[in-house]
């Protein structure tokens, strides 16, 4: 009887996608059942993930979302997508997303536009620069937050230039005041 093994050719390293201690259903399967762990889901709408294991040292960048459960280490750029860090991972990195999941362990600045949020087994040791911050108990941060929505620099601007004219404006009324008595 003809065996899936013969079919292989000599030398070729055998792989498996069913991780260590997983079983499948059927030996005849052609599609391995890959169980995922029930503790820690995957996030749901990454594009890319960086799995345990896998080091990377540089510049990421990319528009899409991420999950590292690896480590990497540099720059992370991820304008419109979401990153996850997982619970195994490891960002020594300054990091820029649209939003920042922190279940591992980052070190650097941290800057999500419109969110961060660190789960229970998340840390954080640098500068975090959000708009919206979210810290369940257990989870560790380090460092400098700004959290909140940003003033335009426009509206920004004409305070302090108003602020700045009517100090000046007090300013000289009072040394005329003085110089006339």
């Amino acid at each position: 009887m003809w065996k899936k093994e013969d079919g292989k050719p000599q030398g070729a390293p055998e792989i498996s996608t069913t991780p260590a201690g997983a079983t499948s259903t059927s030996s005849i399967s052609s599609f391995p059942v890959r169980e995922a762990p029930k503790e820690v889901p995957v996030s749901s709408n990454a594009s890319a993930c960086i799995s345990q294991g896998i080091k990377i040292k540089g510049e990421v960048t990319g528009s899409e979302d991420l999950f590292v459960d690896g480590h990497v280490d540099g720059k992370l750029n991820l304008a419109n997508g979401s990153l996850t860090v997982g619970p195994n991972g490891y960002v020594k990195a300054d990091v820029t997303a649209r939003e920042v999941i922190v279940r591992g362990k980052i070190d650097g600045k941290v800057s999500g536009r419109d969110r961060v949020q660190l789960w229970s087994t998340g840390q954080v040791t640098g500068e975090v620069q959000t708009a919206r911050l979210a810290i369940e108990d257990g989870a560790s941060l380090r460092g400098k937050v700004e959290a909140g929505k940003q003033p335009s620099k426009l509206a920004e601007n004409q305070a302090s230039a108003a602020a700045s004219a009517g100090k000046s404006s007090g300013s000289i009324s009072l040394n005329s005041e003085s110089a006339a008595d």
